[in-house]
């Protein structure tokens, strides 16, 4: 999940989207699922067992998505992601790969040099 999480994405036009007013939308991948596994709404028929959800903040919503639905449009570079209880931030760069940071250190501002 972690290569895709965060990517911005596009919306592709097709009956269900546009049914749903989601077509041209623009918004960041949050997640990946089996489908066969859960029991929710997925836009489109994924050819394999595999669902893409993406988070549209205009909406304040996200919605699960066949893969085939979506064009990607960057690999989502600066976007951070921290968990509750760990001391580490990850920030992705432009090639979408997560740069791990220790957030544990702490350090005065005028010690701005010091890793």
């Amino acid at each position: 999940m972690f290569n895709t999480f965060g990517n911005k994405i596009k919306i592709k036009s097709s009956s269900e989207t546009e049914a749903k007013g989601l077509a041209g939308k623009i918004g960041e991948i949050y997640g990946e699922t089996t489908p066969s596994m859960m029991d929710f709404e997925i836009i489109g028929t994924p050819e394999e067992d595999y669902a893409l959800n993406v988070y549209f903040e205009e909406l304040k919503e996200s919605f699960w998505f066949d893969k085939e639905l979506l064009e990607h449009l960057d690999n989502g570079e600066g976007a951070e992601m921290t968990l509750d209880g760990i001391d580490k931030k990850w920030t992705k760069d432009e090639s979408g790969e997560w740069i791990e940071e220790d957030t544990s250190i702490k350090k005065n501002w005028w010690e701005f040099w010091k890793k």
